[in-house]
């Protein structure tokens, strides 16, 4: 039974971490998902505006549209990264030698593309769910719950379509996870030796805080065509997809309008990502001491 917990605690730990994350932030993601879309369409990309037409239109519980979705994808997806983060850094450490920079990174990537594929039904429905409501209403699905989104999906588009969108959603993970993890633990090194405690909350904190800044600036863009890829629908008169893949949808949003595009409601993005980076990472240092002093 020990070696099963043994096993199974970084991934329980990272799960916990980012529940905690997400509880707090999802109205911060709804109107994030909105201003990306209206970038998108042409509509409007102000997160004040889109926030007060959503709770005048919807009800304040639109902006916790998605949360049942949201929660099973953190449970699935940053379990997975920071738990499979921890294993590879433990098997990467050289004894008595620092870890360089170019593990943990290597570390970061991975973990985040293996966590992200697992994911992707998950962050499709939640992608779907919080979109819905702007669709026209002979459009609109209707998604009761997360349960439904899925059975939805697989009914109109088989089982392959909950992976719908999984390489920009892979490679987004990666450069999130990179610029999270990877900063993170860079963070945590540099302001030891600048003589912050170990394990204490300065040294934690600031490290998260940076990792947040870099999480947001690395991902946004990947981030961006991931939403747009996964969110298209044929063209009602000739059936075709208005993008051929993430490269392509990235070339034709950069021609709209220039790279910069792909940073389209960065501000937004960064107070949502920013946080969520820096709850999830200061919830895994306190789930971790947790267990700790209650002999798990």
């Amino acid at each position: 039974m020990a070696d099963v917990w043994k096993a199974c605690k970084p991934f329980v730990t990272g799960s916990l971490a980012g529940c905690s994350a997400t509880c707090v932030i999802q109205p911060i993601d709804m109107v994030k998902v909105r201003v990306q879309l209206g970038a998108a369409e042409g509509g409007s990309t102000s997160p004040f505006k889109i926030a007060g037409d959503m709770i005048k239109e919807e009800g304040i519980g639109s902006m916790y549209k998605g949360l049942s979705a949201g929660l099973l994808r953190q449970v699935v997806y940053t379990g997975a990264r920071l738990g499979l983060y921890d294993i590879f850094i433990d098997a990467a450490k050289t004894p008595g030698q620092a870890m360089p920079f170019w593990k943990t990174s290597a570390c970061a990537l991975s973990a985040g593309g293996i966590a992200a594929v697992l994911g992707n039904p998950a962050d499709l429905s939640l992608i779907r769910m919080q979109a819905d409501s702007m669709l026209p209403k002979a459009e609109q699905r209707g998604y009761r719950n997360v349960g439904h989104a899925f059975s939805s999906i697989i009914a109109a588009e088989g089982v392959g379509g909950l992976f719908k969108g999984s390489g920009p959603t892979a490679t987004r993970a990666m450069a999130l996870n990179f610029g999270m993890l990877g900063f993170n633990t860079k963070a945590k090194d540099v302001l030891a030796d600048m003589g912050c405690q170990k394990g204490g909350s300065v040294q934690v904190f600031g490290a998260s805080a940076i990792a947040g800044f870099f999480a947001s600036f690395f991902s946004l863009p990947f981030d961006y065509v991931k939403t747009q890829v996964q969110k298209m629908k044929p063209d009602p008169v000739t059936g075709e997809l208005p993008f051929k893949g993430p490269v392509d949808c990235a070339m034709k949003q950069i021609k709209l309008g220039g790279p910069l595009r792909l940073w389209s409601g960065f501000p937004t993005y960064y107070v949502r990502i920013a946080p969520h980076a820096m709850i999830t990472l200061i919830m895994q240092e306190q789930v971790k001491k947790m267990w700790g002093t209650i002999g798990l």
